[in-house]
């Protein structure tokens, strides 16, 4: 009986570590929500509901639960980074257009306020030469006009402000106008950085006398994984997938995306040296993915086949275009 219960002992003493580790990282998930920095509402706070749902899942102590949230915390604090840097130079470029603005207004104010000062010290010029006249009635009638004068340009500088001000205004919404739209009518090229179909067909066309190797990728999955999850899933699956296609090649490589599922990579080496990273893109870049659906990993998953295209001076360029359309389009 003692020693049955010196064993419970140990082992108390062996899962205390354990669930003071536990503790520790359940707590550091829910300060990392708890302060994270406030940026928008529609950003921050699906972040820290995402982590509060995470530590949560994580203090079941359930095997599976805590290998799966490795990744979902990296994935979490990942997209937040990307967000908050898109946020940021967002405020960036909106600061420095009001910057811009807001200067042409006040050179334009201190323009328009030097012409009409320059009228009123003339008018004031009048009534001085006039204040020494004899005859009551031209007085009367020169104080008489430059009155109106001096009343005219004091309107004109009233309604040159309102209308400035007025500029101003529709400046500053169409500037926000403008951001909205660059940041809905962002496209996945956008998030890939990658060059689209016609400027990899100038490139091509422009070659004719240029020995260039091309790697065509076809990768399956991309619609799929719009079907299964979301567009935002196959953005970020994009994404990944670019990131891994330029880690598998030459940093001289230049990459386009031809069709949804359809890059090519733009080579100045020899063809065995092409075929050596053709290997690695077929090997590598197969297979599952770790992206971020409504704070949960998901997997979608990536189907690559690659071929290489040995573009030598002389080769006419539209036949090189068919072969790349036969493989990545089947045109």
């Amino acid at each position: 009986m003692t020693s049955i219960q010196n064993s419970l002992n140990d082992v108390q003493r062996c899962d205390a570590p354990k669930d003071m580790l536990l503790d520790c990282y359940v707590m550091a998930i829910r300060n990392v929500a708890h302060y994270a920095i406030e940026l928008d509402d529609e950003i921050t706070a699906p972040h820290r509901q995402y982590l509060t749902a995470l530590a949560g899942e994580v203090a079941s102590a359930q095997p599976e639960a805590l290998a799966e949230s490795r990744a979902t915390l990296r994935g979490l604090l990942r997209d937040y980074r990307d967000k908050a840097a898109k946020y940021l130079g967002t405020l960036r470029e909106e600061l420095a257009g009001t910057a811009r603005a807001l200067q042409e207004i006040l050179d334009s104010l201190a323009q328009t306020d030097s012409d009409h000062e320059a009228q009123l010290r003339t008018e004031l010029g009048r009534l001085r030469e006039i204040s020494g006249s004899p005859d009551g009635n031209a007085v009367r009638a020169a104080i008489l006009a430059t009155a109106d004068s001096i009343e005219q340009s004091l309107e004109q500088i009233r309604q040159q402000h309102q209308l400035t001000v007025s500029q101003f205004l529709v400046e500053i919404r169409m500037l926000h106008q403008r951001i909205d739209l660059l940041e809905t009518a962002a496209s996945l090229d956008d998030l890939t950085k990658l060059l689209k179909r016609d400027e990899i067909e100038r490139h091509v066309g422009s070659a004719s006398e240029e020995r260039l190797c091309l790697l065509l990728v076809r990768a399956s999955g991309f619609r799929q994984a719009e079907r299964q999850f979301n567009r935002e899933v196959a953005a970020e699956l994009a994404a990944a997938f670019s990131k891994r296609l330029r880690n598998c090649l030459p940093p001289s490589a230049t990459i386009g995306r031809w069709s949804e599922e359809g890059f090519i990579a733009m080579l100045s080496v020899e063809k065995p040296e092409a075929m050596a990273s053709a290997k690695r893109v077929a090997d590598r870049l197969s297979g599952a993915y770790a992206c971020l659906e409504r704070g949960k990993t998901v997997h979608p998953s990536l189907h690559v086949g690659v071929a290489v295209v040995d573009h030598q001076p002389g080769d006419p360029p539209e036949r090189t275009l068919k072969r790349i359309k036969e493989f990545l389009t089947g045109d």
